[in-house]
């Protein structure tokens, strides 16, 4: 080999070795965590987004399911986002309320008319402005809102008829301003606790009851101890996705876009899966959980939520007023 040629062949090699260690250098591994079981709403979300993240970015993002709290916990992970050290997380709405207090539109009872004004609001201009506005005051990105159940109230003492019967009820109530003043409107004594204490506080008789969305009743197989289920439909319960800046900086632009577009489709597809399911998880909880379910008449709750409705408007100004119009005017 003449010495050109061997020149040649190392430049080659030379070039070879750093496209491939560029390559490698690419691959991008996204740990996102959520604060229930992997059989859970928020495993199931999890999975489908991790099959299409690494579907469309060919790989190059390794998304890694992290259950349980293994990373955070639910009312630490925001925090935890913002500081970059979590790189993602599926954090309920209300949770995220202490962080961002817009959020707490989407928790005010009764919002939502229906599941389609709902679908509206997320999957149009007023989701696309909440997702802009909270990166832009928190730094943190909502990549999904993800599908919403409501949530379903239940407790250990007492069935539910009427409005009078929540009289005196200790009830488990995330620490969030609008839940513990709905809880208060309905009569009940709203009790703030983290998810982390939840379970045990239930088990033990420390609270009487509390509410989570109807397929987290079956998960965490609160059915064992909570013998009365009551459809209130009170509360949407979201489930969205989050990411860190801290972490999306890490992405090209394409992966980016690779990334937000899984994060959209799984949300759409978990959405489609779980639809026809909470009437199909009460009847289970009933018929096998040994729960006894009443369907009261919700004149006097709906009221009682208009009320909170108006109390948290006049109390957050501006702003909140503004995206309280939004989230109504898309009801039209």
């Amino acid at each position: 080999m003449t010495f050109l040629n061997l020149k040649t062949a190392l430049a080659s090699a030379a070039l070879v070795g750093v496209t491939a260690t560029s390559a490698l250098a690419a691959d991008i591994t996204m740990n996102l965590g959520f604060g229930a079981p992997e059989e859970s709403l928020y495993g199931r979300f999890g999975k489908i987004f991790e099959e299409k993240a690494e579907e469309y970015t060919n790989g190059s993002v390794d998304v890694k399911l992290r259950c349980c709290n293994q990373i955070s916990s639910e009312d630490e992970a925001f925090k935890a986002m913002q500081l970059g050290t979590v790189d993602g997380f599926f954090i309920t709405s209300n949770n995220v309320s202490p962080h961002w207090s817009l959020m707490d539109v989407t928790v005010l009872p009764y919002i939502f008319q229906s599941a389609k004004h709902l679908e509206d609001v997320v999957d149009g201009e007023v989701g696309d402005f909440m997702k802009a506005k909270l990166q832009e005051d928190t730094s943190v990105h909502l990549l999904s809102f993800g599908p919403a159940l409501y949530r379903d109230f239940f407790n250990s003492v007492r069935p539910i008829n009427t409005m009078a019967d929540m009289d005196g009820l200790k009830i488990r109530v995330p620490k969030n301003e609008v839940m513990l003043a709905t809880f208060e409107a309905f009569g009940a004594n709203p009790v703030p606790l983290a998810w982390s204490e939840t379970p045990t506080a239930l088990q033990t008789g420390t609270v009487d009851g509390g509410d989570n969305g109807t397929s987290f009743i079956r998960d965490m197989k609160f059915y064992e101890f909570e013998k009365h289920l009551v459809v209130l439909e009170h509360f949407v319960a979201m489930a969205p996705l989050f990411a860190s800046d801290n972490f999306m900086k890490k992405l090209s632009d394409e992966q980016r876009e690779q990334i937000l577009r899984a994060a959209t489709d799984a949300g759409i597809e978990m959405r489609a899966q779980v639809a026809n399911e909470t009437a199909e998880v009460r009847q289970w909880l009933v018929e096998e959980g040994g729960m006894a379910m009443t369907t009261p008449e919700r004149g006097d709750f709906v009221e009682a939520g208009k009320k909170v409705q108006n109390e948290f408007a006049e109390k957050r100004g501006a702003a909140f007023i503004e995206l309280v119009q939004k989230i109504q005017a898309a009801a039209n």
